[in-house]
């Protein structure tokens, strides 16, 4: 472990924490930005970044493995994506009528997406999930929702937030009805349609996270909903563009009905977009003569200058096949911590796992269980050697210097897990390990 006197200096980033905590609940407008989410040498705030590096306020430079919550597939600051904002920024950013790029991104993804018939954008990921959800209600007259378990995240909104354990504030009758099913388990999706026969309106799940579809998985959930009669969405917000250009449906064949895509649409610029069948996206439009659906109307929805961010975006990403880099970087990450790890003595308690292009890690105990104390001890060691892994997300980016900068790092903080897998963080870990972002209490 880094010595004390060689940490880095983190002056301002303490003065702007103490700062931000008196304005803003939790210090941040994004838990996973959260104190409680990282080790207590990491920084508390960022102020610029290029490429795959950032630096904080009291200039320390990092490797950044985060990439704004997975957002900034290309690289911070992009020249080509910075350009086409800046260009439109120059001509206004929001009019009291639509801008001609919002039909350009429409038929972009149209033609891209393999569910896409309409397209309406709105800001963030929890506006389309929350709308798919809306028309679905709508389309089907039924009320229940049916979600994922083992996906952490799908709304800020109640309809999801009431299924979890941070619950508060959300009315239990809004709460019960969402119900939850198990990935790679058809068995758990046709349970719930048997005990809420016709109430069901949508399923709902990423195509992929970490673990892969079992075959006949995404397959069989098609076929369940089409018999069922339910809305089949799929939340592409990670998976799409990471994936695949076309997204995780086109990857592994299989059409939803609807399906929402955010994050990597604008190398971390504000666009995200519901997407879907014709006939059902219709219902918050104009030209129908049934119920009207009040589907998305946000202010900044149309804002330019994130619109043609996300232009450029997909131009880069069709280009420069950045899927197929992604795959490449996050390959070469893997094994090379797998090789140190086994170096190490620690192989079984180092878990990388997931597609390359979007990997997990996990530290695990001496009884195989992961440990948030141990993560957090990996973290906080590759912090003082200039690497930020909260998570991995590679992107465009990362090449063979950021690589082996990472991996020399982590030369350095895995033989430091593996003494306090022998005797334990005490002495090693300097503050509170991590926390969950979905808990009770503090």
């Amino acid at each position: 472990m880094a010595d004390m006197k060689t940490r880095r200096r983190l002056e301002r980033s303490e003065a702007l924490r103490d700062r931000a905590h008196r304005l803003i609940p939790a210090g941040a407008h994004t838990y996973s930005k959260g104190d409680d989410q990282f080790p207590a040498n990491a920084p508390g705030f960022i102020v610029r970044g290029s490429g795959a590096r950032v630096w904080d306020p009291d200039g320390n430079e990092y490797v950044d493995w985060g990439m704004g919550l997975r957002a900034v597939i290309l690289g911070h600051a992009y020249p080509r994506v910075v350009a086409a904002a800046r260009e439109q920024l120059e001509l206004g950013s929001n009019f009291v009528r639509p801008s001609p790029l919002e039909a350009d991104l429409a038929e972009r993804l149209v033609e891209l997406i393999p569910s896409a018939e309409m397209v309406k954008l709105a800001k963030n990921g929890s506006d389309v999930t929350t709308a798919g959800v809306k028309l679905a209600r709508a389309a089907t007259g039924r009320d229940m929702v049916a979600v994922c378990a083992d996906h952490p995240f799908f709304s800020v909104d109640d309809w999801f937030i009431g299924s979890t354990v941070v619950g508060a504030g959300v009315p239990k009758a809004v709460s019960d009805l969402t119900v939850s099913f198990r990935y790679n388990d058809l068995d758990s999706v046709n349970a719930l349609f048997t005990a809420n026969p016709g109430r069901i309106a949508a399923v709902i799940l990423e195509p992929i996270a970490f673990e892969r579809p079992a075959d006949g998985f995404l397959e069989g959930l098609r076929e369940i909903c089409t018999r069922e009669g339910a809305i089949l969405i799929f939340d592409e917000m990670i998976s799409g563009f990471r994936f695949g250009l076309r997204g995780a449906q086109q990857r592994f064949g299989v059409t939803p009905d609807l399906s929402t895509f955010g994050k990597g649409l604008g190398n971390g610029f504000s666009v995200a977009a519901l997407v879907g069948r014709r006939d059902i996206m219709e219902l918050g439009g104009l030209r129908h003569t049934k119920e009207r659906v009040f589907l998305l109307s946000t202010t900044h929805g149309g804002e330019t200058h994130a619109i043609a961010a996300a232009l450029a975006t997909l131009a880069e990403l069709e280009e420069r096949d950045v899927a197929t880099a992604l795959t490449r970087t996050g390959a070469a990450l893997l094994d090379g911590l797998r090789a140190i790890a086994n170096d190490c003595g620690i192989a079984d308690n180092v878990r990388l796992y997931g597609e390359p292009c979007s990997p997990a890690l996990a530290i695990l105990d001496r009884d195989g269980a992961p440990s948030a104390e141990l993560r957090t001890l990996f973290m906080q060691e590759m912090v003082d050697e200039g690497v930020l892994i909260p998570y991995i997300a590679p992107s465009f980016s990362h090449g063979p210097e950021e690589l082996e900068r990472t991996l020399e790092a982590a030369r350095r903080a895995l033989p430091v897990v593996a003494q306090a897998l022998e005797s334990g963080v005490s002495g090693l870990l300097i503050g509170p390990a991590v926390k969950p972002v979905f808990r009770r209490y503090n």
